[in-house]
């Protein structure tokens, strides 16, 4: 849950080329690995120099993501990676994982109980319950689940539970909605067109 605090060389660049030099890879394949995944999760050049523990904690948590891309791993497993994060720090390693995942095909797996982060970024959720799989469907088939989700003790997104309860009070919105951004043009519609766009 805390990949900064595997965090032990001098520099940050010392620290993300760790897993391509013990991989036997060349020194310029390194530089170019560290200088890409480096620039991928947001940290610049003049940070690369710095000691890892001068960082904040949103930057010691990318430069230990950016040691594991630089290993270019077929599929990258991260347990909470934005766990101890102000909402903008979680917002900037989701949307850096998402463009990682979208420019490199590298399947990026996420476990997390912030299904307001997933909910975003994520084609595909799988939900465990007591070691049991409760559903594995796209983010809108699972959060059409709505209260089966809570009972096993998982938060609906927020704009999720807005819907749902204006379900509720005989208002016709679709199930699946589970971003701002949707719920936000749904409402848009429902106002311009004097009933909800459905």
């Amino acid at each position: 849950q805390y990949p900064e605090y595997q965090l032990f060389e001098e520099t940050v660049y010392k620290d993300i080329a760790f897993g391509p030099k013990n991989m036997g890879l060349d020194e310029k394949e390194i530089d170019r690995r560290v200088r890409e995944t480096a620039e991928a999760v947001g940290l610049t050049e003049e940070l690369l120099e710095k000691a890892p523990y001068a960082l904040s904690g949103g930057q010691k948590r990318r430069v230990a993501i950016a040691g594991v891309m630089a290993m270019e791993p077929k599929v990258l497993i991260l347990d909470e990676p934005t766990a101890g994060l102000d909402p903008r720090g979680r917002t900037k390693i989701l949307t850096q994982l998402s463009e990682y995942h979208k420019r490199t095909g590298c399947t990026v797996m996420l476990v997390s109980h912030s299904m307001e982060d997933v909910a975003k970024y994520v084609s595909k959720l799988l939900v465990l319950s007591h070691a049991k799989v409760i559903c594995y469907d796209t983010p809108a088939n699972v959060f059409a689940r709505g209260s089966s989700l809570e009972e096993i003790g998982l938060a609906l997104p927020q704009i999720t539970r807005v819907f749902h309860g204006l379900r509720e009070r005989g208002i016709t919105f679709p199930d699946e909605v589970y971003t701002v951004k949707y719920g936000a043009e749904l409402l848009r519609r429902a106002l311009e067109g004097g009933k909800s766009g459905c």
